[in-house]
């Protein structure tokens, strides 16, 4: 689903710009239902999506935040850029998968958000062993750009 506004300047974004700009490496908050008594829990990760896929991203595993995944099964993850023009896109999706961290993983994550000289020592310094990758099919999304320049 896309956001539509009849207000000057807030546009919906297509499928197409939607996935590429959920591709582009911003931050996200991922958000998920932590029970009847708290209100969801919301912290950012670093992600990887490649448009038509799953998005993947990585956490400790024995993290509040990958226990909270585990039972709920479904999140929602929201990126968002702030300078002009202000864009959005929230996506919603059940957890497909998760598993050992892969160097592999690890490391293209990291290319992402990192300079080139800093990723040999941020993998370097991980523990493998005590992280996880989770997997999200987007089943539902949000956008909208407000104002273009």
């Amino acid at each position: 689903m896309t956001v539509r506004s009849s207000e000057v300047g807030v546009m919906g974004l297509s499928a197409e710009e939607r996935a590429k700009f959920l591709a582009e490496p911003h931050i996200a908050a991922v958000a998920v239902d932590a029970g009847p008594e708290r209100a969801p829990l919301s912290v950012p990760i670093w992600y990887d999506y490649e448009p038509g896929g799953e998005v993947r991203f990585l956490t400790g595993a024995d993290s509040v935040k990958a226990r909270l995944i585990a039972k709920a099964g479904r999140l929602t993850l929201l990126v968002q850029r702030t300078s002009p023009t202000y864009r959005y896109v929230s996506v919603e999706g059940p957890v497909t998968g998760s598993g050992p961290t892969l160097l592999a993983e690890l490391t293209r994550i990291a290319s992402r958000y990192l300079p080139v000289e800093a990723v040999p020592g941020y993998v370097e310094g991980s523990d493998l062993n005590a992280l996880v990758t989770f997997r999200m099919r987007p089943q539902r999304w949000l956008s909208a750009d407000l104002g273009v320049l």
